[in-house]
């Protein structure tokens, strides 16, 4: 007996068999088929044959892949009972609930022990499908690994991207070849990570960022991940994703996956980066106020780092102010006696040293200016120099003898007291002065996995949210270490690099967007020489590479020159002009025909107007620009396109160019097929054109 569901949106369908009652399968998943497809049929031409040196009947790739099934890869489920002996379930099929967007599938082992479902969604708007799995035991057992249902990869693929990464130099992508055997990535720092974000792309052949067909995928989990792809001897290929595995330390009667995000896209890169953008946009954060534009930041940190003097923060407050700023966001170093990095984390009570009125002169000065008011806090983490360690050395996570982070350790999450304490002593500093955002650190890795911790870090986080519900939250982990989905569903906006590097994060934000939409990926202006890489750069750069994400200043502003302070208005003024249409863009990246352009393209929902940035992160290796390709234009109409910062052109820009000149009319034909010629330029550049249709 074979069973049948499917799933579909205009763009996809995702086809799920159950042959014999065992565990089902998907059996296809790509262009949307015709709704009379026959998936019986489908199923059965579905199979592969089989020859000498092979079993008799190939064992299914299922969304939990069975050892007991003679499955020749990685098994979807290790578990052993309480005496802690493997178990070895064979799933058998007692259920379906089906609706028109959504499946849940419930199947039991021929023990009577285990139980396992899993819930597939897929949103017509979006194009993501939301895949997760659980388990339901008769008796405790322990959990070792748990897949999120297993999806297959295609086989006209000859590689896969995933992302690496370190501290101020996150969203590295990695190409792997497709090969026999498994390339397995596991995450076990407690924390999503800068090495190991939790995605991964599979494009088709000959896919490039607009054009061709892909998938990708995105496991919605901060505590740490595993990530198996593994081609099979037979050459059918799996992608599995979980939690990080042996992370449930103690025995339980339920364990669950979090969120598989998976989606299939016939336009290239661009087709899953957008998908993943408005579905994290428009369904995942919930903003306190939706319709409020997003503020001009002002970060303190690389102005004062811990040495807080109030008259010289007001008058820092005020010259943010001036420039455009609209939310000034205190840093660390206002609470306990933290005057440096190794000491008073958890002592969240406002130093009378520096503020002996407390927050409210500054807070009143900010707001006679214009601006919000944000705060940082680091809750999870404790420094043995503090009065809560010396009052609660049990809060600790990890032995004594374990290695610092930034000389901190973490509090141990998964403790009610730790979290009742922490949710009165932050709600206090929140309900006692106005404010309306909170940066939300985490400075270091955990010493040791555990999944109570993430559940812990959430649930405080959810109660907070909760008792102070017009409050935003920036989720920063030494900079872009806790950056995925699940923390999304909870915070409002993320810091993707602890590095203010222009050039540096030309890259990250270009790779982060297949996943990020504009609005919650923070990008500040830094100071003139990068604190974290030491490289000087020219005030238009910086300022256009903030502008292209949700854009703020991360510098003394007593540092600029009256001409660099001139350039930061008119760029902050130009993004304030846009920012509205800009927050519901999809970002394009954009195939540039010069390896040292990296180039993308927000184009507006409906199509209406669109802004290109090509940033010139090195020399080129010819002399003159290749034209640009844009993307995902109406081919027979007409585009006004303007270079915005045409004043930018230096000296050695020579020529009579169009662009350079004035406006130019175009089609939406020649800009996708010949591309957008842009005058030359130095590197570490950046040229902004704006295009409307006409």
């Amino acid at each position: 007996m074979i069973r049948c569901w499917r799933l579909d949106d205009s763009r996809q369908s995702l086809v799920l068999a159950s042959q014999k009652d065992h565990l089902a399968e998907v059996v296809y998943w790509g262009p949307r088929l015709p709704d009379d497809e026959q998936l019986e049929t489908l199923t059965r031409a579905h199979s592969i044959d089989v020859t000498g040196g092979m079993l008799d009947t190939n064992p299914e790739l299922s969304i939990c892949p069975e050892a007991t099934r003679t499955f020749p890869g990685q098994p979807g489920l290790v578990i052993r009972d309480g005496a802690g002996r493997p178990y070895l379930p064979k799933f058998c099929f007692v259920e379906d609930q089906a609706e028109k967007d959504r499946l849940i599938l419930t199947f039991r082992d021929q023990g009577g022990v285990l139980t396992y479902r899993a819930y597939f969604s897929i949103d017509p708007d979006t194009h993501v499908i939301e895949a997760r799995a659980e388990i339901e035991s008769t008796q405790p057992m322990y959990l070792h690994w748990l897949a999120a249902p297993v999806f297959p990869a295609p086989q006209l693929s000859d590689e896969m991207i995933d992302f690496a990464g370190r501290w101020c130099g996150e969203f590295q992508m990695n190409r792997t070849a497709w090969s026999a055997g498994i390339r397995y990535r596991e995450n076990r720092t407690g924390r999503t990570g800068h090495e190991h974000f939790p995605g991964l792309i599979v494009p088709c052949r000959g896919a490039t960022n607009a054009s061709g067909q892909a998938y990708g995928f995105h496991y919605g989990w901060s505590g740490g991940h595993r990530m198996v792809a593994e081609e099979l001897p037979d050459g059918r290929r799996q992608v599995q994703f979980g939690h990080a595995t042996r992370i449930e330390t103690e025995p339980a009667t339920r364990f669950a996956t979090a969120t598989l995000f998976a989606m299939f896209s016939d336009d290239g890169l661009n087709g899953c980066s957008v998908a993943f953008q408005r579905h994290l946009r428009d369904r995942i954060v919930q903003f306190p106020d939706p319709a409020r534009p997003r503020p001009v930041h002002y970060n303190c940190w690389e102005a004062v780092y811990f040495d807080h003097n109030l008259p010289e923060l007001k008058e820092i407050a005020a010259r943010a102010a001036d420039l455009g700023a609209e939310r000034f966001v205190l840093d660390d170093g206002w609470f306990g006696e933290r005057d440096d990095d190794t000491r008073a984390l958890s002592d969240w009570e406002v130093d009378p040293r520096k503020y002996p009125d407390g927050l409210t002169p500054l807070i009143d000065h900010v707001h006679g200016l214009g601006m919000t008011f944000g705060i940082w806090f680091e809750p999870e983490m404790i420094n043995a120099d503090s009065n809560v360690f010396r009052a609660h050395p049990d809060w600790a996570l990890g032995g004594e003898d374990q290695i610092l982070g930034r000389q901190q350790m973490a509090l141990n999450m998964a403790l009610p007291e730790v979290r009742n304490f922490l949710f009165e002593r932050v709600g206090k500093v929140l309900a006692d002065n106005d404010i309306d955002y909170v940066k939300w650190d985490h400075n270091r890795v955990l010493p040791m996995p555990d999944a109570a911790q993430t559940r812990g870090s959430y649930d405080l986080i959810d109660r907070l949210r909760s008792a102070f519900p017009t409050v935003e939250i920036e989720s920063c982990a030494s900079g872009g270490g806790r950056i995925d989905f699940g923390i999304l569903g909870r915070t409002h906006r993320v810091w993707l690099s602890d590095s203010n590097d222009a050039v540096e994060r030309l890259r990250m934000q270009h790779n982060a967007a297949l996943f990020l939409p504009m609005v919650v990926t923070g990008s500040h202006v830094g100071p003139r020489t990068c604190h974290t890489s030491g490289r000087i750069i020219d005030i238009r750069f910086r300022a256009w590479v903030a502008a292209q994400r949700h854009m703020g200043f991360e510098m003394d502003p007593r540092e600029l020159t009256a001409d660099e302070a001139q350039v930061l208005r008119q760029v902050t003024a130009w993004w304030k002009a846009n920012r509205d249409w800009m927050a519901g863009a999809d970002i394009l990246r954009l195939d540039s025909a010069d390896p040292a352009v990296i180039a993308e393209q927000h184009l507006a929902q409906g199509g209406g107007q669109f802004v290109v940035f090509a940033g010139k992160s090195q020399t080129s290796a010819q002399i003159s620009p290749r034209p640009l390709r844009l993307t995902r234009l109406t081919a027979d109409r007409n585009y006004r396109v303007e270079l915005v910062n045409r004043a930018d052109a230096p000296g050695l820009s020579r020529g009579d160019q169009a662009l350079k000149s004035g406006p130019l009319v175009l089609s939406g034909a020649y800009l996708m097929n010949n591309g957008l010629t842009l005058p030359w330029s130095f590197p570490e550049t950046m040229w902004v054109v704006k295009g409307e249709l006409l």
